[in-house]
C-alpha cells in the first residue's frame, strides 16, 4: 500500500520538525507527506519544508476548514491510503504506519484509528481520560454494531487515523465547511456505505491536551453544536451515556489512587465539558429554529 501522510498545521514550530522526522523514520514510512500549513507565524512552513521529501501547501487561515481543507488535501495525495495526523501528535515508536496498515488487511475496513496515550507530563486526570477513551483492546466493528456502542461508534480521531483514499472519495469526501468532529461525519458516512471502522490498540501516539476551563467549554460548544446540526445522521446516539461512562471510570480511578485534589479539578473540567456541549446544542437548535 501506498502511504500519503498529510497534517494541517498553524503555528507547529515546536514539535513539527521531531514529528516529521519520526515519521520518515517509520518501518514503513510514508511515501508521500503533505504539509498544509494555514499561514503560521513562527516559521513551520519553512521547518516543514526543509526536512527532505516533504511537500508544503501554505494556504490563509480564513481558508482552513476542519473538512474542507482535508478533503482538497486527500483529493490531492496520491497513496491509496492516507494518513491524517496533527502537528501535537507524536508516535510513540517506529512501528505507527506498519501497524495502522494491518487491519486494511481485511477488505471491509475503510478506515483505522490509532490509539492516544497521555504524554509523561501530563496531569493525572488527562493520562486517565486518555487511558479510557483509547484503550489496548483492539476492535473492528460496523453499522450493526451502533446500537451497542451508541457514540463510540463514530469514533474515528484525525489526530491519527488512516482511510482508504477510494472509500472516502465513493462516499462524496468530507462534509465541508464544518467547525469540528469532520471525523466523526467520516466515520458515519463510511459504516452507512457498508464499511467496517477498525481501532488499532498497538498503533499509538502521545498526545494529550492541558486545557483552561474556559477553553474546554469552548471546544465543546463546537462539539455540541455539531453534533445538533447532524444529530439525525448520528441516529440521535446520546453523548452523556458515554460522557456518563468516562466520568465514573475517571473518578473511581482517581479516587482509588488517592487524588482526591485531582478529581475535584476532573469534576471541573468535565462540567466545562457538559456545559459547553449544552450550550452548543441550544445555540444551534435556536438557530435552526429560525430558519
Amino acid at each position: 500500500m501506498r502511504v500519503s501522510l498529510i497534517i494541517p498545521t498553524c503555528n507547529g514550530a515546536p514539535g513539527i520538525a521531531e514529528l516529521l522526522r519520526r515519521m520518515r523514520a517509520q518501518s514503513v514510512p510514508p511515501q508521500e507527506i503533505l504539509v498544509v500549513d494555514s499561514a503560521s507565524e513562527d516559521g513551520t512552513a519553512q521547518l516543514a519544508a526543509s526536512v527532505p521529501g516533504v511537500r508544503v501547501r501554505s494556504i490563509e487561515r480564513r481558508e482552513f476548514d476542519h473538512g474542507g481543507t482535508r478533503d482538497r488535501a486527500l483529493r490531492e495525495a496520491r497513496g491509496n491510503v492516507v494518513l491524517f495526523m496533527t502537528q501535537d501528535a507524536l508516535p510513540v515508536d517506529d512501528r505507527l504506519v506498519e501497524r495502522l496498515l494491518a487491519p486494511f488487511a481485511d477488505p471491509r475496513v475503510a478506515a483505522v484509528g490509532a490509539r492516544q496515550i497521555a504524554r509523561p507530563d501530563a496531569r493525572p486526570f488527562e493520562r486517565a481520560v486518555r487511558a479510557h477513551s483509547y484503550p489496548a483492546e483492539s476492535r473492528i466493528w460496523t453499522a450493526s454494531d451502533i446500537p451497542a456502542l451508541g457514540v463510540r461508534a463514530f469514533l474515528i480521531s484525525n489526530v491519527c487515523a488512516a482511510y482508504r483514499r477510494e472509500a472516502v472519495l465513493a462516499v462524496g469526501g468530507y462534509d465541508r465547511p464544518v467547525m469540528t468532529n469532520e471525523d466523526m461525519l467520516m466515520a458515519e458516512k463510511l459504516l452507512h456505505a457498508g464499511h467496517a471502522l477498525a481501532y488499532c490498540g498497538q498503533a499509538a501516539v502521545w498526545h494529550s491536551h492541558c486545557l483552561s476551563l474556559r477553553s474546554q467549554f469552548q471546544r465543546n460548544l463546537l462539539v455540541g453544536r455539531t453534533m445538533k446540526r447532524y444529530e439525525a445522521r448520528f441516529e440521535h446516539v446520546k453523548e452523556l451515556d458515554e460522557g456518563t461512562s468516562l466520568f465514573r471510570d475517571v473518578a473511581r480511578h482517581l479516587l482509588r489512587e488517592g487524588q482526591a485534589g485531582e478529581c475535584c479539578c476532573f469534576m471541573a473540567d468535565c462540567a466545562a465539558r457538559l456545559l459547553g456541549n449544552r450550550a452548543g446544542r441550544l445555540i444551534e437548535g435556536m438557530r435552526r429554529a429560525k430558519r
